[in-house]
């Protein structure tokens, strides 16, 4: 049991390590000054691994420690990365804890995406105005041609690179003996149906970004 308990942490805090990687190295501009960063990808297959108690563990040490090195929006821009990060994993997580198949995960990742443009519209309009120092008619303006393509783009790749990602991970946890063997009751690999959504989803948001950016 304290084995168990051992690599437990041991997997947990890596994963809030390549998390923090992930929002320094990979930002992605997508429309005007909002970036796409590749961190809860990580933070989701957290929770795929250990529950949505470890998502949300994850997304709180990841934005406190951003915060406090080499964010610029304070507490507020902290409050929205966590509401963004847990709306989308949490979600994703809960619903593949109640469904541990291939059929669960895919479910838990579209309606985690679904939740995060919802739930990040609501507060873009609420907080946003506080943080970027914009009149919140302005914010309204924005809502509709930027904020709600790029929560859109988010989330279908978030999605995406998680079909992608979470067998090899898992096969590589395993292998450096992180996580136990029978972890997972159902092995959610990388089937060609799951491999060809995934790879439309990139395509498509890679697209939409191009056109945000009146690149095609």
């Amino acid at each position: 049991m304290k084995n168990s308990k051992t690599r437990k942490l041991t997997t947990v805090g890596m994963l809030c390590a390549l998390a923090y990687v992930a929002v320094m190295v990979g930002r992605i501009p997508i429309v005007l000054f909002l970036k796409y960063d590749p961190k809860d990808v990580i933070i989701v297959i957290g929770g795929f691994l250990f529950g949505p108690l470890t998502a949300f563990a994850v997304t709180m040490i990841v934005s406190v420690v951003q915060m406090v090195t080499i964010s610029g929006t304070g507490i507020f821009g902290c409050m929205m990365n966590i509401i963004s990060s847990c709306s989308f994993a949490c979600t994703a997580a809960w619903i593949y804890k109640k469904k541990r198949k291939l059929s669960g995960a895919m479910l838990g990742l579209f309606c985690g995406c679904g939740c995060q443009v919802v739930i990040m519209m609501f507060w873009n309009y609420l907080i946003a105005p506080i943080y970027m120092g914009y009149p919140r008619e302005a914010v309204v303006e924005l809502l509709l041609p930027a904020f709600l393509p790029f929560n859109l783009v988010k989330g279908g790749l978030n999605a995406a690179i998680t079909m992608l990602l979470y067998k090899p991970v898992v096969t590589v946890l395993r292998r450096s003996n992180l996580i136990e063997t029978g972890h997972d009751s159902e092995k959610v690999g990388i089937r060609t149906g799951v491999l060809l959504t995934a790879l439309f989803m990139i395509i498509t948001c890679v697209l939409l970004i191009l056109s945000l950016n009146d690149v095609i």
